[in-house]
């Protein structure tokens, strides 16, 4: 994939990623893109405003979306690696391809989804990486509960 295009669907996630926290809430942003380029839907962590612990950046723009009759060829855009939770929707709809903003604050699923075949692009976007830095500093306990660790 085009590095420039990943960066610019990047900004797309990190609006959202700054929209969750402005909220309240967790700054994770997502956006999933159809095969020929269309922003199908976008979202952010919602699990605090909402009350709702399965309500992932990845899953809002998921459900964004709406249905679609297939999700090969489709981009899940994100500002974080994706959790087992969120890597498994990536690989039970057969989404083709993740752009993740960083992997250093949180290296989730990411991994496993290339090993089954998902191309993944890891931009290590500094603007993502310290976003969530600065916030998993601020709010330890809430970030421990987002990833399910005590």
């Amino acid at each position: 994939m085009d590095q420039q295009q990943a960066r610019t669907w990047l900004a797309t996630a990190v609006t959202e990623a700054r929209a969750g926290l402005a909220e309240g809430g967790i700054p994770i942003g997502a956006a999933l893109y159809g095969a020929d380029g269309t922003l199908l839907g976008r979202g952010h962590n919602r699990r605090v405003q909402d009350g709702d612990p399965s309500l992932h950046a990845e899953t809002a723009a998921f459900r964004a979306a709406g249905r679609q009759r297939s999700y090969r060829g489709t981009t899940m855009v994100t500002t974080l690696s994706p959790c087992w939770y969120c890597s498994g929707l990536v690989r039970q709809f057969g989404i083709s391809r993740v752009v993740i903003g960083e992997a250093v604050t949180f290296h989730g699923g990411h991994d496993w989804l290339a090993e089954h075949g998902v191309e993944i692009v890891l931009l290590d976007d500094p603007e993502c990486a310290a976003l969530m830095r600065t916030f998993t500093t601020a709010h330890p306990a809430l970030w421990n509960e987002d990833i399910g660790e005590d």
